[in-house]
């Protein structure tokens, strides 16, 4: 058996039975890591020291049978999410040096249910990106072909499960960044609704816009996994206090009758073919399982790009203030002045990217421009809330592609910011309105890239988001796959 190979929930199955250890299963991850990171540059940290003592913990735990269903499973954690045992860099130079003094929540969270960290995993800088190519480090390739990208801004998170370097991550969706490197990859990725899931520890890109969420094997790792880290934490403002289900509860349940609205705008021009194919035919899969699958309209879809970008560059804009030379970080030498400290500090410590989205912030916050630009993106904010409204008074579901296309190739469209800015159109609406969505693979396309299916609920519908995506795992074992590394 290949321990690497298996998921969260298989893995702790098989520990809760004794039939396999957590230091042997952890040990066999290391291994895996050390043989295909050298290629995939999935991980910024790996803590082989700190998950072989978790493991030896977890299986203490495990003996004396008071272990959860997670406990002895190793995960790897996103950069921008706090940890106080391994740096938090953000893939940034800003951080290159930053160690917390405090874990995330959703850190705490998977600790108490006894996992094994294994490390941190690569990013676009402070999760500006669509590729994992702006990491101040490296870049992160796509585990299916070593040329492509592997999305972002968790392309680290996606490769490394894809990859079988983990059986699970955690990784940021601010606009479609848990989701789009998920379909990348061929994974599962789950963005939670807006304040299912503390913030608390996570590294700021847009605060009204972010949220952690899982990337996993399967639906059922990915239920799992957010039973393990979601609930009220009075740290974060915007947690939801409110009494959440058992999200494996509803797996295995059948979908007849469920009423599924394909919108046509998310079918439109820009959709490669192959993508197109792929979830028309999800959706006629949708029908055999008894769903009813029926065409709508979302007219607002075309300016969630822009009103995205300028409301979460408006927030970057604020919140990597921050980072001026003085409190902690990165800190520019021989500075005569303050104000050149802190410019130089800014300059050298920012990547490109990230220097744009501060500059297109700035400017649509500035005086004289508020009213033309933020005020009104917020305007078309409620808009688009407004139409995901209207849909589901009468339908359950969402169906649609998470990204327009598979996989391109690293490079491709490193200096055409705008192109990769539409790659989000089918995403960053959801983060927009606050909703939970989920992405799973459906198919692949004529270079065995991974397709996805991206389904998105009303608020607080992950019950029901899992319950449709497992039916659709489990009638289509053919679209699941794990890549070959060359």
């Amino acid at each position: 058996m290949e321990l690497w190979k298996l998921g969260a929930r298989e893995a702790g199955r098989l520990l809760a039975a004794r039939e396999i250890s957590a230091p042997e299963l952890t040990d066999a991850l290391l291994a895996r890591i050390a043989d295909t990171d050298g290629k995939t540059g999935a991980y910024l940290t790996v803590c082989a020291e700190q998950a072989a003592k978790q493991a030896a913990a977890a299986q203490k735990r495990i003996d004396a049978g008071t272990a959860g269903v997670l406990t002895g499973v190793p995960v790897g954690i996103k950069d921008n999410i706090c940890t106080r045992t391994a740096p938090t860099t953000c893939a940034s130079k800003m951080l290159e040096h930053f160690t917390p003094p405090y874990d995330a929540a959703v850190v705490e969270k998977l600790n108490t249910a006894g996992t094994v960290t294994l490390g941190k995993l690569n990013m676009d800088e402070f999760a500006m990106g669509g590729s994992t190519e702006t990491s101040y480090f490296k870049k992160t390739a796509n585990p299916w072909d070593l040329q492509r990208v592997p999305g972002g801004s968790s392309g680290g998170a996606a490769a490394a499960v894809a990859a079988g370097e983990a059986p699970f991550a955690l990784g940021s969706d601010t606009g479609g960044s848990i989701r789009q490197p998920a379909a990348f990859c061929g994974a599962v990725g789950l963005k939670p609704t807006y304040g299912a899931v503390s913030r608390f520890g996570l590294v700021a890109f847009a605060s009204s816009l972010d949220q952690i969420g899982p990337i996993t094997r399967n639906v059922e790792d990915a239920a799992v996994v957010l039973d393990a880290i979601c609930g009220r934490d009075a740290r974060d403002s915007t947690s939801a206090d409110y009494a959440h289900p058992s999200y494996t509860a509803t797996l295995g349940k059948d979908i007849k009758g469920m009423k599924i609205a394909l919108p046509k705008e998310y079918l439109g021009d820009g959709l490669a073919p192959a993508v197109k194919e792929a979830v028309l035919a999800a959706a006629k899969e949708f029908e055999k399982l008894g769903a009813v699958c029926e065409e709508v309209s979302l007219p607002a879809t075309d300016y969630a790009v822009p009103a995205y970008y300028l409301i979460s560059s408006a927030e970057a804009s604020s919140n990597l203030a921050r980072y001026d030379g003085v409190k902690y970080g990165f800190s520019a030498e021989n500075c005569k002045t303050l104000a050149q400290l802190m410019t130089r500090t800014r300059d050298e410590g920012f990547g490109r990217e990230v220097k744009r989205r501060i500059m297109l912030g700035t400017y649509a916050l500035s005086a004289g421009y508020y009213d033309a630009y933020y005020k009104k993106a917020l305007k078309v904010r409620r808009i688009i809330k407004n139409g995901f409204d209207s849909i589901f008074a009468d339908y359950d579901l969402i169906l649609g592609p998470t990204a327009p296309t598979t996989a391109y190739k690293l490079g491709e469209k490193s200096n055409d910011p705008l192109s990769m800015y539409l790659g989000d159109v089918y995403t960053v609406p959801v983060n927009i309105a606050g909703l939970p969505a989920l992405s799973i693979n459906c198919g692949y396309d004529a270079d065995g890239l991974p397709i996805g299916l991206q389904l998105i609920g009303p608020a607080f519908a992950e019950p029901v988001l899992l319950q449709a995506a497992y039916a659709y795992e489990q009638a289509t074992p053919d679209a699941h796959k794990q890549p070959v590394i060359a």
